[in-house]
């Protein structure tokens, strides 16, 4: 998993409540047994006017204009603000697999659910929580100015607004340890590597027959 540190990006407002994570990967891109190539699909009924199914050429798609990912003022954006309750629904961790691969490194609303929140840290997005009051100021600097952008200092634990100013968040110290350090749960337990190891090779010299072949 990517180290989070500090992140600089343009902001895309996705100004709506309650979206579900069947709305930011629909359902039928669930079939996919792959850990990647969600990205084209994100949000995949609001992004194309056609309907959309797993292994389409995406440029062969419609896109919706009105749809504000379509919008040329917010391509490349990798800081994506939202409303409340923000993927709610069913626990499917393809949602942030979705968000980061199309680029999202960073997620602002002032509330989530729960689950989509935990599966959001374990993908290397940083999920902050802001007062809705402080959500609706960064709507609207984002709808005013053209290539709005933020820095978030995951270190110091604020936003920077292009003015200089800074909005603190909270974030638990083991999620922001992970963050950091770029620990997924496979990265932490490799951190003990060498001591499995030496547990396997000290348990295999007193359990020899553990390396036998079973016979049919």
């Amino acid at each position: 998993m990517q180290a989070f540190t500090i992140h600089q990006g343009l902001v895309a407002p996705m100004d709506r409540d309650n979206v579900d994570t069947d709305a930011i990967i629909p359902k039928q891109f669930l079939k996919s047994i792959a850990r990647s190539g969600f990205g084209p699909n994100l949000f995949d009924a609001w992004r194309y006017l056609d309907p959309g199914e797993p292994g389409q050429d995406p440029d062969s798609r419609k896109p919706n204009p009105d749809f504000v990912l379509n919008q040329p003022r917010y391509r490349g954006a990798s800081v994506l603000l939202a409303r409340s309750n923000f993927g709610c629904g069913s626990s499917r961790e393809h949602a942030p697999w979705a968000l980061e691969q199309y680029g999202f490194r960073v997620l602002i609303a002032p509330s989530y659910a729960d689950i989509f929140f935990n599966n959001c840290y374990k993908n290397g997005i940083l999920p902050i929580v802001l007062p809705a009051s402080q959500v609706a100021q960064l709507f609207d600097a984002t709808y005013a100015f053209p290539g709005y952008a933020l820095t978030v200092d995951l270190q110091r634990q604020v936003v920077i607004k292009p003015d200089g100013g800074e909005l603190p968040f909270d974030v638990e110290p083991f999620r922001k340890y992970c963050l950091l350090n770029g620990y997924d749960d496979i990265g932490l337990t490799l951190r003990h590597a060498d001591k499995i190891r030496a547990f396997e090779a000290e348990r295999l010299a007193r359990m020899p027959w553990l390396a036998q072949k079973q016979i049919a």
